[in-house]
Formats: C-alpha cells, sequence, structure tokens
C-alpha cells in the first residue's frame, strides 16, 4: 500500500512587521551619513562600519524578501514559487561582503604605517549617532525577538552593532584627546574581523543552502530518532532535508510500516509525523510508506 503525501505548512505571515520598515529605513540613512562623513575626513572606522551596518540593512532587507516570497504563488515551472531567492541573494551578499573586507584591511594596513590625522571629535559624534540608531532599532524587535528567528537575528545583529558604534565613540575620544591617529585604522581592522565572523557563517550557511545542504535549524539526527520512536515504522530511509527558502525547509523519506498496519492507520501515522516535524523546522512534508511484507533490502534502507 504505497501512499504519498505532501504537506503544506507554511509561516503564518500576514503581515510585515513595522519593526523591519524602520529598522531599514533609519539604518539606511545613517550609513548614507555614515559613509559620507567617513569619506571627507578620510576614517577608516567609520567606513568599516558604515559597511558593516550596511550588511545588516541588506540582512533586514532580505527578511523583507523571504516574506514577500511567502505570498508568490507556485507556477507550473517554479513549483516552490520563488522563495529560493532569498538564498541566493544571501551568497551574493556574502561575496561582496568579503571582497570588501579585503580592500579596507589592505588600506588599514597602509595607514598603521602612515596615519592620517583625523578628528576624533567628528568621529565620537558620528559614532554616538549610529549607537543611538542602532539601539532605538534593536529596542523595536525586542518584544518580540523570541518568536521568529528573523526577528531574533535582526534584534542580536542591531544590538552588536549598537555596541561597535560605542567602540568607535570611545576610539574617537580617545584621537581627540591623545591625537593617537593608528587608533582609526585599528579599530578598522577590528570591524573588519567582526564583519569576517558574520561574513563568513553567511556564506558557509547560504553554500549549503544552495547545495541543497541540511539547514542550520534542523538537526537530521534528532528527526531520525523522532520517527524512530513510532513502533509502527519498522524502518525510515531515504531521508532527504533541504531548504526552500531561508525560513522554510522541505523534507522527503521513505517509511517501512509493520504488516498489520491499515492504510486509515497508515494516514494517522504520517499526520501526527507531520504534525511533529513541524515542531523542528520541517514546513513541507512528503513521507511514502509501504508495509515490511515488500521487502527491504539493506542497501536500499538507507
Amino acid at each position: 500500500m504505497a501512499h504519498e503525501h505532501h504537506q503544506h505548512q507554511p509561516i503564518e505571515l500576514t503581515h510585515v512587521s513595522k519593526a523591519f520598515i524602520i529598522g531599514i529605513v533609519l539604518n539606511m540613512l545613517f550609513v548614507v551619513v555614515q559613509a559620507g562623513v567617513g569619506f571627507s575626513i578620510n576614517s577608516l572606522s567609520l567606513l568599516s562600519d558604515a559597511g558593516h551596518n550596511f550588511a545588516d540593512v541588506a540582512s533586514l532587507i532580505l527578511s523583507l524578501i523571504a516574506f514577500k516570497m511567502q505570498k508568490i504563488k507556485a507556477t507550473r515551472k517554479y513549483t516552490y514559487g520563488y522563495r529560493k531567492t532569498s538564498i541566493l541573494v544571501a551568497l551574493t551578499n556574502g561575496v561582496i561582503l568579503l571582497f570588501s573586507i579585503g580592500i579596507i584591511c589592505y588600506e588599514a594596513i597602509f595607514r598603521l604605517f602612515t596615519p592620517v590625522a583625523l578628528p576624533g571629535k567628528t568621529i565620537a559624534i558620528v559614532a554616538l549617532v549610529g549607537t543611538l540608531i542602532n539601539g532605538i532599532s534593536a529596542f523595536f524587535f525586542f518584544r518580540d525577538k523570541e518568536k521568529d528567528l528573523n526577528i531574533k537575528s535582526a534584534f542580536l545583529h542591531l544590538a552588536a552593532d549598537a555596541l561597535i558604534s560605542l567602540g568607535i565613540v570611545i576610539g574617537g575620544i580617545l584621537i581627540y584627546y591623545t591625537q593617537l591617529y593608528w587608533i582609526d585604522p585599528v579599530l578598522s581592522i577590528l570591524i573588519s574581523i567582526v564583519i569576517l565572523i558574520g561574513t563568513w557563517n553567511l556564506l558557509k550557511d547560504s553554500l549549503t543552502l544552495s547545495l541543497d545542504g541540511v539547514p542550520k535549524n534542523v538537526d537530521i539526527d534528532k528527526i531520525n530518532a523522532i520517527i524512530s520512536t513510532n513502533k509502527e515504522i519498522k524502518n525510515v530511509h531515504h531521508v532527504h532535508i533541504w531548504a526552500i527558502s531561508t525560513t522554510e525547509n522541505a523534507m522527503t523519506a521513505h517509511l517501512i510500516l509493520q504488516n498489520d498496519i491499515s492504510s486509515e492507520q497508515a494516514h494517522h501515522i504520517k499526520q501526527h509525523l507531520k504534525a511533529t516535524l513541524l515542531q523542528h523546522n520541517i514546513h513541507h512534508i512528503t513521507l511514502e510508506t509501504e508495509t515490511d511484507s515488500y521487502g527491504c533490502e539493506e542497501e536500499n534502507c538507507k
């Protein structure tokens, strides 16, 4: 008795949070101001922080894209819609950031040996504005940060940006009082390291998703253990888990049931299993079932 059923359980996102809109607008405006001031006074720390802030604005925009992709209906050609666009954009964003980091670090190392006189007071003032903007933006996400992974990610990014900007404030004050201009390139290198860590994870995760690897928020061993605890299921194999977007995952599996399982029982087993796996970040599930009377060769049951 072979049965195939496809589970469609999209994440309920009826509207885009105003926090994302506010965060994008405020931070994008600040990126323009910060980059402009950074270029005018030749401050690498402001420029590198502007790059970092722009990366987080891109992350917020990606979340918006993911939300919008949820609403685009599938077509005969694109049966999952355009959800995977968010993964491809994340991969592209990571590559661009990596290239930008190389340019910043090259210039920073050069500046260490030939420091440029900088207005520490201006750096401190601009960075202070950034601290306030990032802090306010993070506050908008604080209340709902445990309700959605995208919201929690946005909160953590913005909170980290506020701390980095605060560090630049301190650096600007030190430059103003000590005239130690090498502090600016050192700050830019430290910020670049922070961006590199985040960018490397972004590259690694987006590349994994692009290659249909198991998403980071899914524990495949735990998934197999959940399935195996059902006494009516004798064997599970051909388990495949991949991401169809940055927020939704899909899974297919082949279940071998006990011989005395009826079609109705098999249906209930699958529905219960799908409801359970939905709590473990599996949103689209296809299960094929048959009894062990059909046989299960060892090489085909993995």
